[in-house]
């Protein structure tokens, strides 16, 4: 079969699966997002038990493989607690908490990058701690943090092919079934590269069309 007519004799499957990496993505980064703030305020908090919290998460999170957590997740919580998770509950919950311990750093380090002096003078016009860093830190910190969050979303949605090892049907998984009924093995992980190049290059230029703006309004 020709490349072209796989392309289009699949293409309904495709976007299904598409969507699928999408909405995965989308959930993940929603709830690695929540994760991230509060693991990254934690982190850069006085409080020592917080800080030492926020490290061990952090810690345990990018010292494992995303696939072995993926197993430990869909596997290991059913075992422990005897309840059961669908494939899509399992990778969402293990693609949000990947997602949130990268965040956390990224949390981190946009507010560091931010001069002690601005929490100092919120501090000194009375406004207590939490609010200072909401209303006067986290806005500036943002501008810095835009870009690397992008990145991250793109760092995500690629690694949501890991989940096709439990059975979601996302592109992978979708070229796995399609390639085990045809064989043209060649041409479908073409077709499969070719769709994750075109949504990874969109959210690449935007992350660029973001970076170039926050550099623009630092100036």
């Amino acid at each position: 079969m020709l490349f072209f007519e796989l392309l289009v004799d699949h293409f309904p499957s495709f976007m299904d699966a598409m969507w699928q990496t999408v909405q995965i993505t989308l959930f993940s980064l929603f709830f690695g997002l929540i994760l991230g703030i509060v693991f990254g305020l934690m982190k850069v908090s006085r409080n020592k038990f917080l800080q030492s919290l926020s490290n061990a998460y952090i810690w345990i999170i990018r010292g494992t493989p995303l696939l072995v957590q993926i197993y430990f997740v869909y596997f290991g919580i059913p075992m422990a607690t005897g309840m059961k998770l669908t494939e899509w509950q399992a990778g969402i919950i293990t693609m949000s908490l990947n997602a949130g311990a990268y965040i956390a750093e990224i949390v981190r380090g946009g507010i560091e990058s931010i001069d002690p002096g601005q929490m100092e003078a919120a501090r000194s016009l009375g406004l207590p701690y939490n609010k200072s860093m909401a209303k006067v830190v986290l806005p500036q910190a943002l501008r810095t943090m835009l870009p690397s969050l992008i990145n991250q979303f793109i760092i995500t949605l690629k690694d949501t092919s890991l989940l096709s090892v439990i059975g979601v049907r996302e592109l992978t998984m979708n070229g796995k079934i399609i390639t085990a009924n045809n064989m043209e093995t060649i041409r479908m992980w073409s077709i499969v590269a070719i769709y994750y190049l075109i949504v990874i290059s969109i959210l690449t230029i935007i992350a660029n069309k973001v970076e170039e703006k926050v550099s623009k309004s630092k100036r």
